[in-house]
Order: structure tokens, then sequence, then C-alpha cells
């Protein structure tokens, strides 16, 4: 039997990963002894070097942080802590055998799916991208191979499959597991629950988004197009060619206006409002960017842009 508290180390990087730490922090069974996330990078065009959101919120409870550039590095320093569990939460590298079996209890990985359902690098895109009408968090016993460990617990919530796109779900996500470690983190570390293996066979996997990603096929139904803009929302986006200029279309909203026009035809609707033909039903544009303007809504760009009607995008 472990005396409380356990001993802690957390790998996480992203803003995701934020709820959870915090949750952790505020744990009266957790000892944190260690808070390990990626290195400082540079960003934006001032070149600003920028700590992780995880670094940030370690650094304001003043806990120890270390930010190797692999992994591997802090083998050592994780032996010496000899920690009961480590918890990983969005933290962005493969975590390799000599880590893996470092603490007592397991590396503990909680993943923004229903697994063994959308494994891999892009869970929540995904899920918008197929219009699930069910998402969640599981929280599992990481083994060497991606998302495939057996499996703690899990939190099941209802989406809406016409309304969240990808900030929002991530949001709603990463609350829930915190929720999630609340719940079961204290009895799983006290034995009193038992992880159990996942079905292989119901998997599926999910890729590192690039950025060609985001270009539109116009020869996709309406309905399908529309969730890839909510998805790859912000990265990689959602884009199209008009005159070899890029045109990011930020929000849209599938109609069933009966017309004839080839997919990728810019049109007006009977209300006078911009839409693209999709290989099923339109797309009215609520909100476009052209390469090198400002965000405008549908109806500001045709004002600007009149030649656009009837034309096509590539």
């Amino acid at each position: 039997m472990n005396s409380l508290p356990y001993k802690i180390v957390f790998l996480g990087t992203s803003d995701f990963a934020l709820p959870g730490l915090k949750k952790l922090i505020e744990s009266d069974f957790v000892d944190l002894k260690l808070v390990i996330t990626q290195p400082d990078k540079i960003k934006g065009r001032k070149k600003i070097i920028t700590p992780p959101p995880v670094k940030i919120l370690a650094q304001k409870y003043n806990l120890p942080i270390i930010q190797p550039k692999k992994i591997i590095e802090a083998e050592e320093k994780i032996k010496a802590i000899n920690p009961e569990a480590i918890i990983l939460i969005s933290y962005g590298q493969i975590i390799p055998p000599e880590i893996l079996k470092i603490p007592s209890k397991g590396c503990l990985n909680l993943h923004p799916s229903l697994l063994p359902k959308y494994r891999g690098a892009s869970p929540i895109q995904y899920t918008i991208l197929n219009g699930e009408k069910e998402t969640g968090v599981t929280l599992i016993l990481m083994d060497e191979k991606i998302d495939h460990g057996p499996i703690i617990g899990y939190k099941k919530i209802r989406i809406n499959p016409q309304k969240e796109d990808f900030p929002f779900l991530k949001e709603k996500l990463a609350n829930l597991g915190a929720k999630l470690l609340e719940e079961i983190l204290l009895p799983y570390l006290k034995g009193k629950i038992e992880s159990r293996p996942q079905d292989d066979k119901q998997a599926t996997f999910t890729k590192i988004l690039k950025r060609d990603d985001g270009k539109i096929d116009w020869q996709k139904p309406a309905e399908q197009i529309e969730r890839q803009i909510r998805a790859f929302r912000p990265w990689p986006g959602s884009f199209t060619f008009w005159r070899n200029k890029m045109i990011k279309i930020l929000e849209a909203k599938v109609i069933e206006e009966e017309n004839h026009y080839p997919p990728g035809k810019i049109f007006l609707t009977k209300n006078k409002k911009m839409a693209v033909q999709c290989s099923q039903k339109s797309l009215l544009i609520e909100k476009i960017q052209k390469e090198g303007s400002k965000i405008m809504d549908g109806q500001s760009f045709i004002n600007g842009h009149q030649e656009i009607i009837n034309d096509s995008f590539s």
C-alpha cells in the first residue's frame, strides 16, 4: 500500500493539457514532483520566443520544470524521483520503453477520443470531419504502440454534428478530461480499478494534418466540406483558389437551392447571397478571406469582386 500523496511526473505541452494539470495541482493526493514540457519555440513574424502553455501554468505554481528536446534525456531525473505514475496529456513526443517502465503504476495517457476509435494525432478533427454525434476522453495505461494500451476509464459527451468546431470541442474535451482524472485517478492508484485491453478490431486511425489537407475538393458533398471547414479551424484551415489567389473559406452553411451548376461554380442565391456548388447541394459563404486581404462576410466580398459571380473556384 502506498501512503498519500502519490509522487507524479506530468508530461504535457499544449493548452489542451491545462485543465488536467490544474486538477492535479489541486488534488491533495498528488505530489507533483516534476513537469516536463517541450522546449520554447520561436513564433510569429517578430520571431518571439514563446513558452508552451503548460510551462506558463507550471511556473505560476512554482513547479519544477524541464524542457528536454527528447524525453529520453530526462530518464535519470525521472528515475531519481521514482514516481508512482507518469501522467501524459498532449505532450507531443513518443515515449520510449525506457521511460514507460519507470513508474510503478505505469504511464497514463489522457486521449481525446473514445478509444480504440480515432487513435493518432488528430482525433478531435476527425470526430468533427466524420460527423460523429458523440465523443469523449479515454485514460489508458501506455504501452509501446501509439494509443494502444489498456483502458483505465473514459467519459462520453454528446456533440452537435452541425455546429461544433475544433477549438470549441477541444476545450470541452480538455475540461472533460480533467473531470475524468478527478474521478478515477485515485481509485486507480489505490489498485481499485483494473485496466482492460482495447478491442483492436474496432480501432480507427488519424494522421498528422498537413497544410495540403486544407485544400477544398468541390467534388465532395456540401455537408462534408462544411464539416471540414469546422474541423480544420484554425489549422490547416480550408482554402481554395480563384485566379491564382488563395481564398480561405472560414464559415459556410449548407443550402439546398436547386441548380445544375458544375462543382466549384460561384453563384448568387435567390436572396443574392454568395454560394458555391458542390457535388451535392451548395455552400452559402458566410466568412471569406482573399490572400493578402482582411476577413469579410460573403456579401462584402461580392460587393468588391463582382467579377467572381459565375466564375469557379479551383
